[in-house]
Protein backbone atom coordinates (compact mmCIF):
# COMPACT_ATOMS: atom_id res chain seq x y z
CA UNK A 1 0.00 0.00 0.00
CA UNK A 2 1.41 3.08 -1.21
CA UNK A 3 -0.28 5.90 1.22
CA UNK A 4 -1.25 5.38 4.87
CA UNK A 5 -4.19 8.01 4.69
CA UNK A 6 -7.50 6.93 5.48
CA UNK A 7 -10.20 7.45 2.86
CA UNK A 8 -12.26 10.53 3.37
CA UNK A 9 -15.76 9.09 3.82
CA UNK A 10 -14.53 6.69 6.20
CA UNK A 11 -12.43 9.43 8.46
CA UNK A 12 -15.92 11.20 8.21
CA UNK A 13 -17.68 7.89 9.61
CA UNK A 14 -14.74 7.75 12.43
CA UNK A 15 -15.45 10.55 13.66
CA UNK A 16 -20.21 10.94 13.38
CA UNK A 17 -21.43 11.55 16.19
CA UNK A 18 -22.59 7.94 17.44
CA UNK A 19 -26.32 8.38 16.78
CA UNK A 20 -25.26 9.10 13.46
CA UNK A 21 -23.09 6.26 12.54
CA UNK A 22 -25.74 4.01 13.79
CA UNK A 23 -28.15 5.35 11.84
CA UNK A 24 -25.35 4.64 8.43
CA UNK A 25 -24.84 1.37 9.79
CA UNK A 26 -28.30 0.27 9.81
CA UNK A 27 -28.47 1.57 5.80
CA UNK A 28 -25.76 -0.48 4.97
CA UNK A 29 -27.35 -3.92 6.67
CA UNK A 30 -30.74 -3.73 9.28
CA UNK A 31 -28.51 -5.96 11.79
CA UNK A 32 -28.70 -3.75 14.89
CA UNK A 33 -26.41 -6.47 16.52
CA UNK A 34 -24.39 -5.89 13.06
CA UNK A 35 -24.42 -2.08 13.51
CA UNK A 36 -23.52 -2.03 16.95
CA UNK A 37 -20.28 -4.40 16.38
CA UNK A 38 -19.07 -1.70 13.94
CA UNK A 39 -20.27 1.10 15.91
CA UNK A 40 -18.24 0.21 18.62
CA UNK A 41 -14.77 -1.03 16.67
CA UNK A 42 -14.61 2.55 15.75
CA UNK A 43 -12.15 4.43 14.50
CA UNK A 44 -10.98 2.21 11.41
CA UNK A 45 -7.37 2.95 10.36
CA UNK A 46 -8.67 1.65 6.77
CA UNK A 47 -11.06 0.01 4.52
CA UNK A 48 -9.92 -3.36 5.12
CA UNK A 49 -10.33 -3.25 8.93
CA UNK A 50 -14.32 -2.19 8.24
CA UNK A 51 -14.58 -5.08 5.26
CA UNK A 52 -13.02 -7.35 8.35
CA UNK A 53 -15.21 -6.34 10.98
CA UNK A 54 -18.11 -6.48 9.04
CA UNK A 55 -17.11 -10.14 8.20
CA UNK A 56 -16.84 -10.91 11.55
CA UNK A 57 -20.05 -9.29 12.58
CA UNK A 58 -21.72 -11.21 10.02
CA UNK A 59 -20.32 -14.40 11.13
CA UNK A 60 -21.68 -14.06 14.36
CA UNK A 61 -25.33 -13.07 13.65
CA UNK A 62 -27.47 -15.11 15.07
CA UNK A 63 -30.92 -16.96 12.89
CA UNK A 64 -32.84 -13.99 14.44
CA UNK A 65 -30.35 -11.09 13.55
CA UNK A 66 -29.98 -12.60 9.66
CA UNK A 67 -33.93 -12.36 9.83
CA UNK A 68 -34.01 -8.59 10.86
CA UNK A 69 -31.27 -7.53 8.14
CA UNK A 70 -33.35 -9.58 5.50
CA UNK A 71 -36.66 -7.63 6.29
CA UNK A 72 -34.45 -4.56 5.19
CA UNK A 73 -33.98 -6.08 1.85
CA UNK A 74 -37.28 -5.49 -0.78
CA UNK A 75 -37.98 -8.88 -3.07
CA UNK A 76 -36.14 -8.93 -6.23
CA UNK A 77 -37.88 -7.09 -9.05
CA UNK A 78 -39.81 -4.78 -6.79
CA UNK A 79 -36.84 -2.19 -5.16
CA UNK A 80 -38.56 0.11 -2.63
CA UNK A 81 -40.24 3.08 -4.10
CA UNK A 82 -37.97 6.30 -3.66
CA UNK A 83 -34.58 3.98 -2.26
CA UNK A 84 -31.95 5.05 -4.85
CA UNK A 85 -29.66 1.92 -2.97
CA UNK A 86 -32.43 -1.23 -3.81
CA UNK A 87 -32.97 0.49 -7.74
CA UNK A 88 -29.30 0.71 -8.23
CA UNK A 89 -28.60 -3.08 -6.85
CA UNK A 90 -31.00 -4.27 -8.55
CA UNK A 91 -30.37 -2.57 -11.82
CA UNK A 92 -30.60 -5.84 -13.39
CA UNK A 93 -34.11 -6.42 -13.37
CA UNK A 94 -35.07 -2.85 -14.74
CA UNK A 95 -34.99 -3.81 -18.49
CA UNK A 96 -36.34 -7.57 -17.85
CA UNK A 97 -39.19 -8.21 -20.14
CA UNK A 98 -42.83 -8.20 -18.70
CA UNK A 99 -42.99 -12.52 -18.53
CA UNK A 100 -39.16 -12.14 -16.29
CA UNK A 101 -41.16 -9.70 -14.45
CA UNK A 102 -44.13 -12.09 -13.36
CA UNK A 103 -41.46 -15.10 -13.35
CA UNK A 104 -39.50 -13.42 -10.62
CA UNK A 105 -43.08 -12.39 -8.85
CA UNK A 106 -43.62 -16.18 -8.52
CA UNK A 107 -40.35 -17.61 -8.11
CA UNK A 108 -39.93 -14.74 -5.31
CA UNK A 109 -43.43 -15.57 -3.37
CA UNK A 110 -42.96 -19.60 -3.69
CA UNK A 111 -38.95 -18.80 -2.29
CA UNK A 112 -41.08 -17.14 0.56
CA UNK A 113 -43.22 -19.40 1.33
CA UNK A 114 -40.47 -21.70 1.91
CA UNK A 115 -38.24 -20.21 3.92
CA UNK A 116 -40.25 -17.75 5.70
CA UNK A 117 -37.90 -14.75 4.23
CA UNK A 118 -37.52 -12.75 1.21
CA UNK A 119 -34.88 -14.62 -1.39
CA UNK A 120 -31.59 -12.86 -0.73
CA UNK A 121 -28.59 -12.24 -3.11
CA UNK A 122 -26.11 -9.93 -3.77
CA UNK A 123 -28.28 -8.35 -7.07
CA UNK A 124 -24.99 -6.22 -8.35
CA UNK A 125 -24.28 -6.62 -11.30
CA UNK A 126 -26.26 -9.62 -12.13
CA UNK A 127 -28.87 -10.07 -14.90
CA UNK A 128 -32.72 -10.57 -14.21
CA UNK A 129 -31.96 -13.99 -15.99
CA UNK A 130 -29.25 -14.72 -13.51
CA UNK A 131 -31.12 -14.15 -10.63
CA UNK A 132 -34.13 -16.12 -11.66
CA UNK A 133 -31.81 -19.01 -12.46
CA UNK A 134 -30.12 -17.73 -8.84
CA UNK A 135 -33.56 -18.65 -6.80
CA UNK A 136 -34.63 -22.05 -8.93
CA UNK A 137 -31.29 -23.53 -7.97
CA UNK A 138 -31.54 -22.35 -4.35
CA UNK A 139 -35.34 -22.92 -3.37
CA UNK A 140 -34.25 -27.19 -3.16
CA UNK A 141 -31.76 -26.25 0.26
CA UNK A 142 -32.59 -27.23 3.63
CA UNK A 143 -33.40 -24.51 5.45
CA UNK A 144 -29.75 -24.60 7.03
CA UNK A 145 -28.22 -24.61 4.14
CA UNK A 146 -29.97 -21.65 2.38
CA UNK A 147 -29.62 -19.55 5.95
CA UNK A 148 -25.65 -19.55 5.49
CA UNK A 149 -25.95 -18.97 1.87
CA UNK A 150 -27.84 -15.72 2.26
CA UNK A 151 -25.56 -14.79 5.49
CA UNK A 152 -22.46 -15.04 2.28
CA UNK A 153 -24.59 -12.89 -0.12
CA UNK A 154 -25.58 -9.90 3.19
CA UNK A 155 -21.96 -10.13 3.59
CA UNK A 156 -20.96 -9.26 0.10
CA UNK A 157 -24.10 -6.09 -0.13
CA UNK A 158 -22.89 -4.76 3.08
CA UNK A 159 -19.16 -4.51 1.40
CA UNK A 160 -20.58 -2.86 -1.43
CA UNK A 161 -22.82 -0.67 0.90
CA UNK A 162 -19.77 -0.02 3.50
CA UNK A 163 -17.37 0.27 0.31
CA UNK A 164 -19.89 3.59 -0.78
CA UNK A 165 -19.43 4.91 2.53
CA UNK A 166 -16.00 5.47 2.20
CA UNK A 167 -15.52 6.18 -0.50
CA UNK A 168 -18.26 8.83 -0.08
CA UNK A 169 -17.07 12.35 -1.18
CA UNK A 170 -16.95 15.84 0.68
CA UNK A 171 -20.50 17.10 1.00
CA UNK A 172 -20.40 21.43 0.27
Amino acid sequence: MTSTSTPPGLARFNVLEEHAAFAALLEACASTAWARRLLAARPYAGPEDLYTASDAAMADLTAEDLAEAMAGHPPIGRPKPGDPTSAREQRGMAGASEDLRAEMLDLNLAYQETFGHVFLICATGRTGEQMRDAVKERIGNSPEQEREIVRTELGKINRIRLARIVEEEARA
